[in-house]
């Protein structure tokens, strides 16, 4: 079986092939951190995320980088506004958008590069596009000669006569043609700036990508990955960028994940429907948000709700549930069920079918369908009279590689539990034994004040917190 990803840049699927036998160079465009994150930039986030854990999976040695932008013209806004250097701001959010990714079951990449500290290889870059004669300095300014470029245009599939017919030079700038764009920004009075050959500024937003992928995964990677917004014109340019300057291709395929809208509209400032990750997390599980996330095939769009977001809830407690009664059961196991290898087989049979979903373009959606039918599965074995370890421990197994391959790691049930409440439960279940039950009920009430709610199950007795 072999993997394979619908490439934007030919609009069909094609088979993963990597540049590197054994070998994956990803390349994630991350977040302009003058805020905390939305969720329309935690779905970039959780997905691609999830690419990496899946390549790994299937055996493949990958690096991971994604960027912060941490100096543009958002920056300066608020840090005008707030009263605050750039660099303040920047440290701040980036340090808010670690402990929300965390949160959302996302592992850092390789290397996050950041702005400020890749001047040095941002004006080199530009350089050396001025001297192959694709960029020029207009009074401080540097920009990037689009029409001398031939592919310009293939990842949006757009032509440059149509481009050329929406294009405008704005007041202020000094380009040759409308259809340029900016390398380098001459700073502005008070704009916090750097030296360059051109004199102090700052770069554009494009170049920066062009960069770092250059200086930390080499002159063509194999993936390059981001939300469908940056197709045209972050994506577009930065190929522009980079093949100008090498002669080579610069990602072999592009990946875009689809919009989010907000209770059937879409997420805009405008609309004032923009939903952070940082307040999300404080209401719902983040684990919850991240399988809502994985329920929609990436490049559809997703619509984000709360009565969905509860929904969500539901359905990851089934798997949890289901994970924890096999827990349990293999804790107090015996005897031996007659059919052992067709269990297993049942269960292998269930893997292969999550990595045929997985290996056609990274579809979650189906693969969640399998964790469902593997829940049902499991329900049904413990139905049994009697079981057996070996088949009690591939259902424990699997549930725990393809949560791991998903990010959506199961809690081991023994670390929640400290020595009281198990002396409690413990001693709950002694009294029922006995029919002492006014002592049976004293203890669940002592529990209950402890927010410990007990369930009884056939399983013997669970429990949650409230």
């Amino acid at each position: 079986m072999s993997i394979k990803i619908y490439n934007t840049l030919s609009r069909k699927k094609e088979e993963f092939q990597p540049l590197e036998e054994g070998k994956v160079k990803m390349y994630v465009c991350g977040p302009t951190v003058y805020n905390y994150i939305h969720i329309g930039n935690a779905r970039p986030a959780i997905v691609f995320d999830t690419v990496r854990r899946y390549l790994e999976f299937r055996g493949y040695e990958v690096s991971y980088v994604s960027n912060f932008t941490d100096v543009d013209d958002k920056l300066i806004r608020a840090a005008n506004e707030l009263g605050e250097d750039v660099p303040t701001i920047a440290q701040r959010f980036i340090d808010a958008y670690f402990e929300d990714i965390s949160a959302l079951g996302c592992r850092k990449a390789d290397v996050h590069p950041r702005v400020m500290e890749s001047m040095d290889i941002i004006i080199d870059f530009i350089q050396a596009l001025i001297d192959k004669g694709y960029a020029y300095e207009s009074e401080g300014d540097v920009y990037y000669r689009t029409r001398k470029f031939e592919g310009y245009g293939k990842l949006s599939y757009q032509s440059i006569d149509d481009l050329k017919a929406g294009a405008r030079i704005e007041v202020g700038e000094k380009k040759q043609d409308a259809l340029d764009f900016a390398l380098w920004k001459a700073a502005k009075e008070g704009e916090i700036s750097w030296d360059s050959p051109w004199g102090k500024g700052r770069p554009g937003w494009h170049i920066e990508c062009s960069a770092m992928a250059k200086k930390y995964l080499g002159e063509s990677i194999d993936i390059h990955a981001g939300g469908q917004d940056l197709a045209f014109p972050h994506h577009e340019n930065e190929i522009a960028q980079s093949e100008a300057l090498t002669g080579k291709p610069f990602a072999k395929y592009w990946m875009h994940n689809g919009y989010i809208n907000i209770d059937n509209e879409k997420m805009s400032k405008s609309l004032g429907n923009f939903v952070l990750v940082h307040d999300i997390i404080k209401k719902h599980d983040p684990k919850v948000l991240r399988f809502f996330m994985l329920s929609v095939h990436y490049r559809h769009p997703i619509n984000y709700s709360e009565e969905l977001l509860e929904n969500m809830k539901a359905g990851l407690e089934r798997l949890t549930t289901s994970y924890q009664n096999i827990k349990h059961r293999l804790s107090s196991s015996s005897g031996l069920t007659d059919h052992n290898e067709e269990w297993l087989n049942k269960i292998q049979d269930l893997r292969e079918q999550f990595i045929k979903e997985m290996d056609d373009d990274f579809n979650t959606a189906n693969a969640i369908s399998v964790l469902f039918e593997l829940s049902k599965q499991a329900n049904y074995y413990l139905m049994e009279k009697n079981t057996h370890e070996e088949v009690l421990k591939a259902f424990m197994n699997e549930f725990e590689t393809l949560f791991s391959v998903l990010g959506l790691e199961l809690e081991a049930e023994e670390g929640l539990l400290d020595e009281e409440i198990e002396r409690l439960i413990q001693e709950r279940n002694q009294a029922r034994k006995e029919r002492n039950f006014s002592r049976s009920d004293e203890i669940r009430d002592q529990l209950k004040a402890m927010n410990i709610i007990l369930e009884d199950t056939p399983q013997g007795t669970r429990w949650k917190r409230g």
